[in-house]
């Protein structure tokens, strides 16, 4: 009979393992990073499984490193650096009945600003967030083709310069990697001698897998307040793992995730749309009913920090605001369009902010200070 394994005192070692040769950005990366690779080995216990992303601004900021000490780390690690959809399909459906866990490094290079499409890719990716979703393919010579489900759910984990589809980062535990300071140090990492070393620290996260599978299965482990939706998909297989693991685990959980969710929400700035509907409201139409669209395009292009003045080497037209503007709808569900407004003897085209106040309404992050009035009909919501 195998002895019991203290989870929280092992999940201190995977951390001190890490430290021995990453530098994170904070200790709530440290607390992630242990938790995803603890979950890699329960992966049939959730309905869901958090993808884990390195990102930097630039190289050298070990982004390859955390890869390769999280590969010694989880079981089947399969380097996909060029792998095709059609390899993962099949890698995940088993390969020698074993499921792997996927490691793609140089994500940049396939989903980056400069990268080709790769739509079966992020596809997998996607599908592969949650239990049950297979992705179909026709499979077969010629006219002898048949339908096949792939199923792709797997644990997944990137790295890569700065950039991820947002249906991915949305799926993603993110840790924002840095170049270390000259007074970071780390111990060189050396495979031959230090693999092993992982090695051993995975087999034992295996037999403590097997010794917890039931405590964490269809689980709902208290998440903290404000988080829901797509990051509660993200942390609830972590939380429930550290719940298992116990000693300072669940608290250090639940503050790394805060800490975490809190980060990504602000580096999100949401999709184009989305900021061009909040800087209309925050710096263009502030104070203001109506605006000419040529005032408008002057103000958006002059933003500081805003994409306006060059999008694909364009700065913001006519055309193009008022596409974008016609996605969304106003009040009485019309899309939104320009309209006559009557300045010094003409008449020009430009938008009206009431318009543009139910867009803002259902779609824009709060204002700065004082809030947008509720929606018509949830004043007395609970």
């Amino acid at each position: 009979m195998t002895d019991r394994i203290d989870g929280a005192a092992l999940l201190n070692e995977v951390e001190a393992f890490h430290r021995r040769f990453n530098v994170f950005p904070n200790e709530a990366a440290y607390v992630a990073v242990v938790l995803w690779d603890a979950h890699a080995h329960l992966l049939d216990c959730f309905e869901s499984t958090p993808r884990l992303a390195f990102l930097s601004p630039e190289p050298g900021s070990g982004k390859s490193r955390a890869l390769e000490i999280v590969e010694t780390l989880v079981p089947n690690p399969m380097a996909a650096v060029d792998a095709s959809a059609a390899a993962l399909f099949r890698a995940v459906a088993g390969v020698d009945g074993k499921r792997p866990t996927i490691l793609f490094d140089e994500i940049d290079t396939i989903f980056g600003p400069k990268a080709g499409e790769n739509e079966q890719l992020r596809g997998f990716i996607n599908a592969g967030h949650r239990r049950n979703r297979p992705m179909f393919r026709c499979v077969g010579d010629g006219a002898n083709q048949t339908v096949q489900a792939f199923h792709s759910f797997a644990a997944v984990a990137v790295a890569g310069l700065g950039y991820l589809p947002d249906t991915i980062r949305d799926r993603s535990v993110n840790i924002r990697m840095r170049r270390r300071a000259r007074n970071e140090t780390i111990e060189p990492y050396r495979t031959r001698i230090h693999e092993k070393e992982g090695f051993a620290l995975r087999d034992r996260l295996a037999t403590w897998a097997e010794q917890v599978s039931e405590r964490v299965m269809n689980v709902w482990p208290a998440l903290p307040e404000g988080v829901t939706d797509r990051p509660a998909d993200v942390w609830e297989p972590l939380l429930a793992i550290a719940d298992a693991a116990g000693g300072d685990w669940p608290d250090r959980a639940r503050e790394a995730c805060v800490v975490l969710v809190t980060a990504s929400k602000a580096n999100d700035k949401g999709s184009l749309g989305v900021r061009l509907l909040t800087d209309l409201r925050d710096h263009v139409l502030v104070g203001i009913d109506r605006l000419p669209t040529v005032a408008i395009l002057d103000r958006l292009n002059a933003l500081d920090d805003a994409p306006w003045a060059d999008l694909h080497g364009k700065p913001l037209d006519n055309r193009r605001l008022s596409r974008m503007l016609a996605e969304y709808m106003t009040a009485d569900n019309e899309p939104i369009t320009s309209r006559n407004i009557k300045a010094a003897g003409s008449v020009l085209k430009g938008y009206y902010a009431a318009d543009l106040r139910d867009a803002w309404a259902r779609y824009c992050p709060p204002p700065p200070e004082s809030p947008l009035p509720p929606l018509p009909g949830t004043e007395n919501a609970a």
